[in-house]
């Protein structure tokens, strides 16, 4: 734990926060800054400053969790998905965001653009050739 870290005051309970699950690896409370409403993060107790750095059984914890939470999530706000990911941008412990998504932008965060009536378009198709490269570079960094 870290005494800075302000996910690790949360996990210590010296943070309030709106707690949906805790067990004794993982928590899930709401963020307080929801992209849609019940927009979770779902963070491990121990602090690691990214998601790579996670034991795999923390990992697994975290992601069956997530897929218990957005079927509760798909019930409850009526949506089709959840959105499931996880970031690090604003505070350096690994964390998941799992928000319901009710417009498919939901998890690139449009909602923190200020102009609201903005035209976004799919980006440029990568070629098959640059996606075999880099699939392929990707298996052989995964290779053992």
């Amino acid at each position: 734990m870290s005494d800075n870290c302000l996910f690790c005051r949360i996990a210590q309970h010296q943070i309030p926060a709106h707690i949906i699950h805790e067990d004794d690896q993982i928590l899930a409370f709401l963020d307080i800054q929801p992209v849609r409403p019940g927009h979770v993060l779902v963070i491990p107790k121990q602090h690691y400053a990214y998601f790579e750095d996670m034991p795999a059984a923390v990992g697994n914890r975290i992601l069956a969790l997530g897929q218990q939470l957005a079927r509760a999530m798909k019930a409850l706000y009526q949506v089709e998905r959840v959105g499931f990911v996880f970031t690090g941008i604003h505070v350096a412990h690994a964390h998941a965001h799992l928000i319901p998504m009710h417009h498919p932008q939901d998890v690139t965060s449009t909602q923190y653009i200020a102009q609201q009536d903005l035209q976004f378009v799919m980006p440029p198709q990568c070629p098959p050739d640059q996606l075999a490269d880099t699939a392929a570079q990707l298996r052989q960094a995964l290779a053992p």
